[in-house]
């Protein structure tokens, strides 16, 4: 198993850019839409030797075909990923992690944290025995919000859900500790967060609240972070040069 160094969150703050994959390339979906995909680059590793360059501490990783599968298939991309981020540079995984197998093979692969998301919505008690089995630090919980519900594959529209706040509760009861919250119809249009939905997470009091969809500026990173958010995945805005990442980790750091 390869053990890497989780590394610290100057204020307690994580700037996580974001790395989505499919087919091997980096790609970037429309309110998760998989027809709306503009695709970015074809090496992910290079990519994320971008990121560590710019002084990323945290790097956000998704298997989008693994998410859409439900089950893991870009293993090598992010094997590659992690391996480019180097140790002092902590990865998170998300995408096609249904079992506790898929979970044990990304964390053992060097992943600091795995990100559940349809198979904690539909049994939290999952989520508790991840917890239970890798600790609170090293898994988080990813809340896809359409129409105020935490909605499983979130792409398909009209999906079932539940009321966010119940399902952030029900799983914070579980021991989750982590939540990444998209509000999917914000997610790649660079349009800015929705602050009222990330106030309303963040007001639960029940865990560390990242603010994932809509993060495009300077501007959204402090309002994010003014509201109590323990983070922000940043994406598109770093791609086409609307955000400059060093300097947005700067911001960060202070």
């Amino acid at each position: 198993m390869l053990t890497r160094p989780q590394p610290a969150s100057p204020a307690g703050f994580q700037l996580l850019p974001a790395i989505d994959l499919r087919g091997g390339r980096v790609v970037r979906l429309a309110e998760g839409d998989f027809a709306r995909e503009t695709v970015y680059g074809s090496d992910p590793s290079e990519v994320a030797a971008g990121f560590v360059a710019a002084g990323a501490r945290w790097i956000h990783v998704v298997d989008l075909d693994g998410a859409r599968d439900g089950a893991r298939r870009q293993t090598e991309a992010v094997a590659r990923i992690v391996a480019a981020a180097g140790t002092g540079v902590a990865c998170e995984v998300a995408g096609g992690l249904r079992d506790e197998e898929a979970v044990d093979h990304v964390l053992s692969a060097g992943a600091a944290r795995a990100v559940v998301g349809t198979a904690a919505l539909r049994d939290p008690a999952f989520a508790e025995r991840l917890v239970a089995r890798f600790g609170s630090a090293r898994v988080a919980v990813a809340l896809d919000v359409r129409d105020g519900l935490a909605v499983g594959q979130g792409w398909v529209p009209g999906a079932a859900g539940v009321p966010v706040e119940e399902a952030l509760t029900t799983l914070a009861d579980r021991g989750v500790r982590t939540f990444i919250v998209t509000a999917i119809e914000r997610d790649g249009l660079l349009g800015g967060p929705n602050l009222e939905l990330l106030a309303r997470m963040v007001g639960l009091g029940r865990g560390d609240v990242i603010a994932s969809a809509g993060v495009s500026s300077l501007d959204d990173i402090s309002a994010v972070r003014a509201l109590g958010c323990g983070g922000a995945v940043v994406g598109r805005a770093i791609y086409e040069g609307r955000l400059d990442l060093a300097e947005a980790l700067r911001l960060t750091a202070r």
